[in-house]
């Protein structure tokens, strides 16, 4: 049996699978997350190792004692930094945290070739920026600062005493030469940093060490072998079996994801395409990112009054209307993909006397399907071949909400078992990998299909014609919170 733990934004998830790919227990336990000022988003690193804690204790002991390896998945681009005692000096600045975008022009205008060395667009989510703006607003910290971590890898620490990282994940800082999979001195110089500053490197199947002897012993699990992992979304891909040319995902958890696998670095930063390795070596992908997208349900449900967002979309089903007036711009923490643009705001549009909390959810769920539009748009245009789209994540449970997103892509979508447990599951496939020494085309085959959502064609036309509203509403709003503002 092998393990896989999660650091998510709003909780740690944990996952147990046998040698057949099957998940035969889970657990989870949440994160606070705390937004001091606006645009930013933080988390304590010491609550990612409380909910680590948590989760994998309410897993059968049974199992716990039988497991052969861990494997490590999470959120990307947050920046731990640590003293010389491993101590975070600060809360970690979070992948949805908007205050840096200044120091992203600095930072390409202090190497100007960023975006060749690193294939991606320097943006605020990124790490590297965000340790530019503690260097300049948080000086004594900065100083202080002697190795800097991402969040699972932070994790990884703690229960080996090792610093490493994965090359996925490493690929999201703007400090890995993405190409060549090996940290760029041109961009740490950039930043101000040491390469003594980083982790080592590893591919997501290699060992990185054991379990510390004392955390075994808490957990009841043997001594084993911690996978490097992978990020939140490569991680992702691995479980469902998007490792190959033409497979892609698309993620509906609280950010949005279209994953498009593929056997070569394929940049593409002029669109906000993020450009990265793979957790399995030899292998690169693309993706198209928007920050808030099952988010923008839990915030839509607080705002109507409805239990929760399932009660929300259950709601809108019951209503089934794509033809509504209302509109929804999902931009609630900004956005990536294509727009690159931390100040865009999330909108509703075209409200009634007759609005409510149906057709509020409705158009909710049919704006964060347009957003995905425009990525996948995004990912096309960058020369990405798109053959066959896997839904994902906690939002893949909703086959209303997938006819929504076929509709607005025009594409069908597939549906997998065990897709909604999403990044956990990629990480314990990756653990098979590390202790067994199996193939990654045989650990990391497609779990099996359960059904295929296809677009109806009056829905692609009623949807075709309100995203042309939708892309205008979004340019004459960006004229509204101009970047910078």
């Amino acid at each position: 049996m092998f393990l896989g733990i999660d650091i998510g934004t709003s909780s740690v998830k944990a996952v147990v699978t046998n040698a057949d790919g099957d998940v035969i227990d889970q657990a989870s336990a949440a994160i606070p997350i705390s937004r001091p000022k606006p645009l930013w988003s933080e988390q304590a690193p010491q609550d990612w190792w409380t909910a680590t804690n948590k989760a994998v204790l309410e897993l059968s002991p049974d199992r716990r004692k039988k497991l052969e390896a861990v494997g490590l998945s999470g959120q990307m681009h947050g920046a731990t930094l640590l003293d010389g005692r491993d101590r975070p000096l600060r809360p970690a600045i979070l992948w949805n945290d908007g205050r840096s975008f200044a120091e992203c022009a600095e930072l390409e205008r202090t190497e100007p070739r960023s975006r060749e060395i690193t294939g991606n667009l320097a943006m605020p989510g990124f790490t590297a920026p965000k340790l530019m703006w503690i260097r300049r607003h948080e000086p004594d910290v900065f100083a202080a600062a002697r190795k800097v971590l991402l969040p699972k890898d932070y994790v990884r620490l703690l229960m080996t005493g090792a610093y490493a990282s994965d090359m996925s994940d490493a690929a999201g800082t703007l400090w890995l030469d993405v190409g060549a999979r090996r940290w760029s001195a041109e961009m740490l110089e950039a930043t101000g940093l040491a390469q003594s500053a980083m982790p080592e490197l590893f591919e997501g199947c290699e060992a990185t060490g054991e379990l510390r002897r004392e955390i075994a012993d808490s957990w009841g699990v043997p001594v084993i072998p911690v996978a490097a992992g992978g990020g939140d979304n490569a991680a992702g891909a691995v479980g469902v079996g998007v490792i190959g040319p033409g497979q892609a995902f698309l993620s509906l958890g609280t950010s949005g994801v279209i994953f498009l696998a593929g056997e070569k670095f394929r940049p593409n930063p002029a669109d906000a395409v993020h450009a990265f390795c793979h957790a399995l070596p030899g292998r690169w992908h693309q993706m198209s990112v928007m920050l808030s997208a099952a988010s923008c349900l839990d915030w839509a449900a607080r705002l109507t009054g409805a239990h929760d967002a399932g009660a929300l979309i259950e709601a809108a089903q019951a209503a089934s209307r794509l033809d509504g007036e209302e509109i929804f711009l999902p931009y609630l923490s900004g956005e990536r993909t294509p727009h690159n643009d931390p100040h865009a705001r999330g909108v509703l549009f075209g409200l009634s006397h007759d609005s409510g909390a149906a057709s509020v959810g409705q158009a909710v769920l049919e704006g964060v399907a347009f957003a995905f539009a425009d990525g996948l748009d995004a990912l096309l245009k960058g020369g990405g071949r798109v053959d066959d789209i896997t839904v994902i994540g906690g939002g893949a449970r909703s086959s209303y909400w997938g006819r929504i997103l076929a509709a607005a892509l025009n594409r069908p979508l597939s549906y997998r078992r065990d897709a909604e447990v999403g990044p956990a599951y990629g990480a314990a496939k990756l653990a098979q990998i590390c202790a067994t020494g199996v193939e990654p085309e045989s650990a990391c085959a497609p779990p099996p299909l359960l059904n295929i959502v296809e677009p109806r064609p009056a829905d692609v036309e009623i949807m075709a014609r309100k995203r042309r509203r939708f892309r205008s509403l979004y340019r004459k709003i960006a004229d509204v919170f101009p970047q910078g503002a």
